[in-house]
């Protein structure tokens, strides 16, 4: 007898869950640890693990579908058996197709730490090997799997990516019989007006967007940093150790590792920020655990980085590419994205020099780190010297810090961001 597959919760907060591509087809054979599709969820894109060995009999939901949690899938059952009717029951009511343009944010609502070597997209391997005429299109790999398997000629696409690339927004619109960009008069592209279905991702950073601006008394302090000392150690540590091979301890470290391990060893030294409002009482974090992330096609993943106030800055680094990596091949588990108790955000790369992050619940405060620029500044001499200043801004949430607080925490950071060797110790 066929076994029918549900939609299986994969998160914490997840109520429903969008079909992103089937990695398996009907009349494929399965067993049990393969994965049968991808699915988008309020946190993340996931993959869906079988349970069941035989053959996948009927798909009873189509790329692009919302499904609830416990409706129908799949059914897998033995070769030559006929796949049953979908079972009804009020959980299996599916909802329209959506476009799958959802960032893949944990809970975060502003941009987390982005990791530079992690700006690049993910690239899964597509469904079969492109054609020699398809590699000279500039397209994503997400957006050529979704077009190979759905059946969709890349070759007259208009890419609305940047230079022209065709990204995964311009499949789906093709899928729809729409275009996405209009020319005009000018030559040059412009929007169309269209209503842009919201993920269930979406909906979800929306929803703790609000209640946390609405429901935080946030308030914000601003310092700044000279960066030199910490550019400095950065280019001597990377010139012994870059040059050698991993098996020999060798690695290259990043402004953000030394960013990370700072505000780890800052929350240590003053841990009345690293805890959160719980109404009756103030929970008080006796770890240190920061959430950050990792910037993909389709949005951003937050994974975190566990006990962070333990770990010495080669294991920070370590961590962080190595999680980069798995958010990269959509292996994230729940729990690499779980458990945060403090979050570092950064503009910096895009030449944001100030800013200040929204507090991501739970929560009592907010790191945002802008770009480090030259600027003139008066020396320990009274010289006007070329300085590199570094401001870093602090969103806190009132009822558990105050602002005295708030600013020790900085002082805190500032100090051992100038005197890195503190980092160590």
């Amino acid at each position: 007898m066929a076994t029918i597959i549900d939609m299986p919760k994969l998160s914490d907060t997840m109520t429903v869950g969008t079909l992103v591509n089937w990695l398996k087809k009907e009349g494929d054979p399965v067993s049990a640890g393969d994965m049968l599709a991808e699915v988008e969820t309020d946190k993340a894109t996931m993959e869906l693990e079988n349970f069941e060995d035989g053959i996948l009999l009927k798909q009873y939901v189509k790329v692009g579908e919302q499904v609830p949690i416990g409706a129908p899938i799949a059914a897998i059952g033995k070769k030559g058996e006929t796949a049953p009717e979908a079972p009804l029951s009020p959980s299996t009511t599916k909802v329209k197709p959506v476009e799958l343009s959802g960032a893949l944010l944990e809970k975060e609502p502003e941009m987390p730490f982005i990791e530079p070597e992690a700006l690049s997209p993910v690239s899964p391997t597509p469904p079969s090997a492109p054609s020699v005429e398809q590699k000279r299109i500039k397209i994503s790999p997400l957006a050529r799997k979704i077009a190979s398997s759905s059946n969709v000629s890349i070759q007259n696409l208009q890419g609305t990516g940047p230079g022209g690339r065709i990204v995964k927004a311009d499949v789906l619109a093709a899928l729809e019989g729409k275009t996405s960009l209009t020319p005009s008069p000018m030559g040059l592209p412009i929007a169309k007006d269209e209503k842009i279905p919201v993920s269930n991702m979406r909906r979800a950073i929306a929803t703790h967007l609000v209640q946390s601006k609405t429901q935080i008394p946030h308030f914000y302090l601003n310092i700044e940093v000279d960066a030199t000392p910490l550019i400095e150690l950065r280019a001597a540590l990377n010139k012994n150790l870059g040059e050698l091979p991993a098996e020999k301890g060798g690695l290259k470290l990043t402004i953000n590792d030394f960013l990370l391990k700072a505000t780890a060893e800052a929350l240590r030294r003053v841990p009345q920020v690293n805890a959160s409002w719980q109404g009756d009482f103030i929970q008080q974090h006796g770890k240190v655990n920061l959430a950050f992330g990792v910037a993909l096609e389709e949005g951003l993943v937050t994974p975190v980085i566990k006990d962070a106030h333990a770990k010495t800055l080669r294991q920070i680094s370590s961590e962080v590419k190595e999680l980069a990596e798995k958010a990269r091949k959509k292996k994230l588990s729940p729990n690499d994205m779980q458990g945060h108790t403090f979050t570092v955000t950064n503009l910096g790369m895009f030449g944001i020099e100030s800013f200040f992050g929204i507090i991501n619940p739970p929560n009592a405060g907010i790191l945002s780190v802008g770009a480090t620029t030259k600027k003139p500044v008066v020396d320990a001499h009274g010289n006007i010297v070329v300085g590199n200043r570094l401001n870093i801004g602090f969103s806190g949430d009132h009822r558990v810090v105050d602002g005295v607080t708030g600013a020790i925490f900085l002082n805190a950071l500032k100090e051992i961001i100038e005197t890195p060797a503190l980092m160590f110790v």
